[in-house]
């Protein structure tokens, strides 16, 4: 199952909004075959561990164990359901490691799999497979994307000059991270005042990988047309509360800015399907979702050798778990995660 959990992980950015999933297929403890989802729409981790096997011990399949990370689909989707491929090739036993929490499957491939004789066994390291596919799970238990905070700071916690004008915080290294994280989730988010000074481009030029969808909320459409969120490179949702229409790659999306704006955010996006969010910036914005309760991840960068003078202060968080730390050159990074309002 370990091995089943390294091989999903190759999937990150590739396969959402379907889960990273591996697959190992075992015949007397020996490995004859091992396969994971490499892209959305195409075949699933069960599928190219069973293509994987050799000719020559093709005819061991009927009598090994598969191991797979994820409870197998139950339905016709992009492809065929999973379930019905393993009781076609009479495997006798499957592993998995925990249930998917979709409701198209959410227990109906076990069942396939149990009504057809196969022999099934459910929670093998099951929290580390629902770590690998908290985006996932997050999204169809919650019914909202999975939403990682980040921000990089000065040493005395400031995110910006008083004036928002742009200052380099974080180091070149930590600036290819970053863009690593980005290639991971499937949007990123902005506030308008960090589109409007900074203008960024919210892309990972500085890493290989599918840029993440831009998210920016601009509330009254203060950002130019020149700028480049709106200029190109990418697909763009703006939301805002003067117009609901698509223009080119450019998706604006009304919302009432008098009441709960991130709900609202969070809801749309969900029935757009996005599953994962990395919100970087502004101030403003990231504590409003730390106020709200609303997040589930945050990453944040300290540069030890900079200090900013009467800048913008950094945000604060509230009810987290530090998970980890690591350092790149002048740079630390904490990872936290979120706990319960009410805890």
């Amino acid at each position: 199952m370990q091995r089943c959990l390294q091989l999903a992980k190759l999937g990150a950015g590739n396969v959402a909004p379907n889960p990273m999933v591996g697959s190992v297929l075992v015949h007397d403890d020996i490995i004859i075959g091992e396969g994971y989802h490499q892209q959305y729409g195409r075949a699933h981790a069960e599928v190219n561990c069973i293509n994987s096997v050799s000719n020559e011990n093709k005819t061991l399949i009927k009598n090994s164990t598969l191991y797979v990370s994820l409870e197998p689909c139950a339905h016709f989707g992009k492809t065929p359901p999973c379930a019905d491929l393993i009781v076609a090739h009479k495997i006798p036993r499957l592993v998995i490691g925990c249930r998917d929490s979709y409701k198209e499957v959410n227990g109906k491939g076990i069942a396939i799999l149990k009504t057809a004789g196969v022999e099934v066994m459910v929670g093998i390291l099951e929290q580390q497979a629902k770590e690998i596919n908290r985006r996932f799970i997050t999204y169809h238990e919650k019914g909202r994307p999975y939403i990682i905070l980040k921000w990089a700071q000065s040493s005395n916690l400031q995110i910006a000059n008083a004036d928002l004008s742009r200052v380099l915080i974080s180091n070149e290294f930590t600036n290819r991270l970053v863009h690593q994280w980005r290639s991971e989730e499937a949007s990123i988010m902005v506030g308008t005042n960090t589109a409007l000074y900074d203008d960024p481009s919210l892309t990972n030029r500085y890493w290989q990988g599918k840029n993440p969808v831009r998210i920016v909320i601009d509330k009254t459409l203060k950002i130019p047309s020149t700028h480049q969120l709106l200029s190109g490179g990418g697909k763009t949702i703006v939301f805002n509360s003067l117009r609901q229409e698509e223009s080119g790659t450019v998706i604006y999306r009304r919302i009432n800015t008098a009441t709960d704006v991130i709900s609202q955010v969070l809801d749309q996006l969900y029935q757009m399907k996005i599953q994962s969010v990395l919100v970087e910036g502004g101030s403003k914005l990231l504590q409003s979702f730390i106020d709200g309760g609303c997040w589930d991840e945050a990453r944040v960068i300290t540069n030890g050798q900079l200090v900013i003078e009467d800048g913008v202060p950094a945000p604060v968080l509230c009810k987290q778990s530090h998970i980890r730390s690591e350092s790149l050159l002048s740079d630390s990074i904490q990872y936290y995660k979120s706990l319960p309002l009410n805890n």
